[in-house]
């Protein structure tokens, strides 16, 4: 979308003037933006707007009945050469303000005035017709994007070349993957050469290699001056990318600066300390001992260094999982297994301990146990994880378990960025060597030069003192 000065001001779009010499190429003042939560109830405001308009009666600064602020009073600016990441939970605004930024919906309240060429890459392979092929996607994809069919014939092969997606190209795109169709819509976009490039979780497209070749283009955009704006859940790419970013909460702008302070800002409203209501202590009725295998689980617990049990583990910190069990009849290799997933991670194992596979198995009579995990450091990241809990007579008979208990792992301190903890010290070693300053030596060798003459030594004795001073030669 090829926008010259253009601004939208509540909703009306309207060439404008500005300072040409400015390098400000973005500008978003005081934009609000509301929907209502019912179909019906949103189509019949849609119509009531319309005539309001008209009669010059609109009210867009009030809700009206099923209406919610999406976004509230939000203002930014954004200069050539500067990328702002976007932070903020699952529904805080952010993919509203870059369609508002794209001109795809109207805000209610405020301006937002853009220069140049606008560029959305609101959606993986979004404006893509399934039933075109590659390169006839290409075509019509970069036109809408503003670009002719002569700028497009120069940078075809160059989209093709980065998309990766080599003979696929004449074939339909129904029959890409959805990795591929984002690969293509990225080249599409980047290869515009736009002056405003938005960008809505696409960093997360292929593997660890693309994900870098994406972000070496992005920097080289960068440096010809695009500006753009990224949403992303991928912390380190924001990062890596971004010098300043903005943290919207529920629709409103809670923090703006520079990107590494927001993003720990954001990341520890994520996973600040908090010890209101999660899941440990974990008890369990007792079972009658006709039930029983031989041993029961009565409760999980999660405990601190000192002890004390806690509602969540804090990562980096000691912590010991604690399962109290009833033992009904002599068992001769008592064993624990934990194991931990992560939902967000596709219930992946985050972690998997057993005492049988440590040779720690106990000999037990008749009574109630507690089975303990001590951990020096807790090395799962703050996040959400579930717990699986068995108890075992050796490695394979089964005696009692617990499965899917949720649970938070949560921060004290600034987060550690990649897939666990690792305890660390950080020292200096050596020490510093004294500088030589040249004006002090000369000021030594005039002394030396002065006390010779006063013994009585010849120039020549001096100068083959001189000759032990490379420096001097």
């Amino acid at each position: 979308m090829d926008w010259t000065q253009n601004h939208f001001q509540n909703g009306i779009h309207h060439a404008g003037d500005t300072d040409e010499s400015s390098d400000v190429i973005l500008s978003v003042q005081g934009v609000s933006k509301k929907f209502c939560r019912s179909l019906k109830r949103s189509l019949f405001y849609g119509i009531q707007d319309i005539g309001s308009e008209l009669t010059g009666t609109k009210r867009p600064d009030r809700l009206r009945a099923g209406e919610f602020w999406a976004l509230q009073d939000i203002n930014l600016q954004l200069r050539r050469g500067e990328a702002l990441g976007l932070v903020g939970a699952n529904g805080s605004g952010k993919t509203t303000l870059l369609r508002m930024i794209s001109g795809l919906i109207r805000p209610d309240t405020g301006s937002i005035w853009v220069r140049g060429r606008v560029a959305p890459l609101l959606a993986l392979g979004a404006g893509f017709s399934p039933v075109l092929s590659g390169r006839e996607n290409i075509y019509a994809n970069m036109s809408i994007l503003g670009l002719s069919t002569r700028e497009i014939d120069a940078r075809f092969e160059q989209v093709v070349e980065f998309a990766e997606i080599g003979e696929a190209i004449d074939a339909p795109v129904y029959s890409y993957s959805s990795g591929m169709a984002a690969r293509l819509g990225f080249a599409c976009a980047v290869h515009t050469n736009p002056d405003v490039l938005l960008i809505d979780e696409v960093l997360a497209v292929g593997d660890a290699r693309f994900r870098a070749k994406c972000e070496r283009r992005l920097a080289d955009l960068l440096q010809q001056g695009t500006a753009f704006v990224l949403v992303t859940h991928f912390f380190q790419g924001i990062l890596n990318i971004c010098s300043s970013g903005i943290y919207l909460n529920q629709g409103r702008l809670i923090a703006a600066g520079n990107a590494r302070e927001i993003m720990d800002r954001y990341e520890q409203d994520l996973f600040s300390i908090q010890r209101s209501s999660d899941t440990f202590p974990l008890v369990l009725p007792a079972r009658p001992e006709t039930d029983s295998a031989g041993a029961d689980i009565l409760s999980i617990d999660c405990r601190d260094a000192a002890g004390n049990t806690i509602a969540a583990p804090i990562s980096g910190e000691p912590v010991s999982f604690c399962v109290r069990c009833r033992v009904v009849k002599p068992i001769q290799k008592l064993s624990l297994f934990l194991a931990v997933y992560q939902p967000a991670r596709d219930n992946s194992l985050a972690l998997h301990l057993s005492s049988a596979y440590d040779d720690e198995m106990f000999e037990v009579a008749p009574g109630i146990y507690e089975l303990r995990l001590a951990l020096p450091y807790l090395g799962l990241l703050p996040g959400s994880y579930t717990l699986n809990a068995f108890i075992k007579d050796g490695l394979l008979y089964l005696l009692d378990s617990y499965e899917s208990l949720p649970f938070t792992v949560e921060s004290a301190s600034h987060l550690n960025r990649g897939f666990f903890y690792q305890p660390r010290q950080w020292q200096l070693l050596g020490r510093g060597m004294p500088q030589p300053n040249p004006q002090s030596h000369l000021q030594s060798i005039g002394l030396q030069e002065n006390r010779l003459q006063e013994d009585g030594l010849q120039k020549k004795g001096l100068q083959e003192d001189y000759e032990h001073f490379p420096s001097r030669r």
